[in-house]
């Protein structure tokens, strides 16, 4: 079985790198120092201040991990298609009225899994909403069973610049 392959802006992408930076540099001997100062008060067995040293510096590693993952999965978008829905896309919406929700417009950018942020408007490829329209063209209507009930989009705009409108990356 082929590893998931998260696709995401050489922008995510270098940000991610310049994190992953900052956590195997500067914030890992900031770690270490604390560690070591807490280690220099004696007994380990009842020492707070070295448990949390510890702690903080497994949360550290696995924040490290958890980044070199993504990088080394990570799949660049290019080449990005006005025609359909893809990754990376900022597509409009129009959701039908449902449940006594009236009907709304929605923008919204379709990324990977690691810079989905639905405050930002930002959903992941691979969530309900981004697996069903992916592909779609403008004018295409689509349906999404989610945990509030049957919802019904159609896709009114597609826009492959990659930013939401009203921001500036």
């Amino acid at each position: 079985m082929e590893a998931y392959r998260e696709k995401m802006s050489q922008q995510h992408f270098d940000a991610l790198q310049k994190e992953l930076a900052d956590l195997t540099g500067v914030r890992r001997d900031e770690v270490a120092a604390a560690l070591a100062e807490a280690r220099s008060h004696g007994d380990l067995s009842e020492n707070a201040e070295y448990d949390e040293a510890r702690n903080e510096q497994a949360r550290l590693e696995e924040e490290i991990s958890r980044l070199e993952y993504i990088l080394e999965h990570a799949e660049i978008i290019q080449n990005i298609s006005s025609d359909s829905v893809s990754t990376g896309c900022t597509v409009v919406l129009s959701r039908a009225a449902f449940n006594g929700q009236p009907q709304k417009i929605e923008t919204l950018q379709i990324v990977g899994r690691s810079e989905a942020d639905y405050n930002q408007h930002k959903i992941a490829d691979d969530s309900p909403i981004g697996k069903a329209v992916i592909g779609k063209g403008v004018g295409d209507t689509f349906i999404v069973e989610a945990p509030v009930g049957i919802m019904s989009f159609t896709v009114l705009e597609i826009n492959t610049d990659g930013e939401l409108p009203g921001t500036e990356g």
